[in-house]
């Protein structure tokens, strides 16, 4: 695994979804425990996500879905990474997504799915233990 101070986090805000606080909330607690973050903003499609993600050369993609779309979104950024030859990458998502949902993402590809109010502890423990050893 890289040091901890080379583990670059994209966080993205992928599809219609309006709402962006819990993924600046997450973002700012991902940096704040020693990350690198870069943050997309709103309303990324999946190919503008993984181009990002190829350009800033992460290891993590972390994906905030509040809109109900997490079924189409999330399987389409994974894809469109792959597409990219971004296969190492770590991507985790958070929201509103029932467990039964969280459990067909991470059988496309998804590594973890993050509920709301999980501590931020928990998400950095998580990248700590899973990200990429490519660098």
């Amino acid at each position: 695994m890289p040091d901890k101070r080379h583990i670059r986090v994209l966080v993205a805000k992928p599809g219609l979804d309006g709402h962006d606080r819990g993924a600046k909330v997450v973002a700012r607690g991902l940096r704040d425990a020693g990350y690198e973050v870069v943050y997309t903003g709103l309303h990324r499609t999946p190919a503008q996500i993984a181009e990002t993600a190829l350009q800033e050369d992460v290891h993590v993609v972390g994906l905030s879905v509040l809109s109900g779309a997490h079924l189409a979104l999330l399987p389409a950024v994974v894809s469109e990474l792959r597409a990219r030859g971004l296969d190492d990458v770590l991507v985790v998502g958070g929201g509103i997504i029932p467990e039964a949902d969280a459990t067909a993402l991470r059988q496309q590809g998804v590594h973890e799915v993050f509920p709301p109010g999980t501590p931020i502890r928990a998400i950095v423990d998580y990248i700590e233990n899973h990200a990429p050893t490519r660098w």
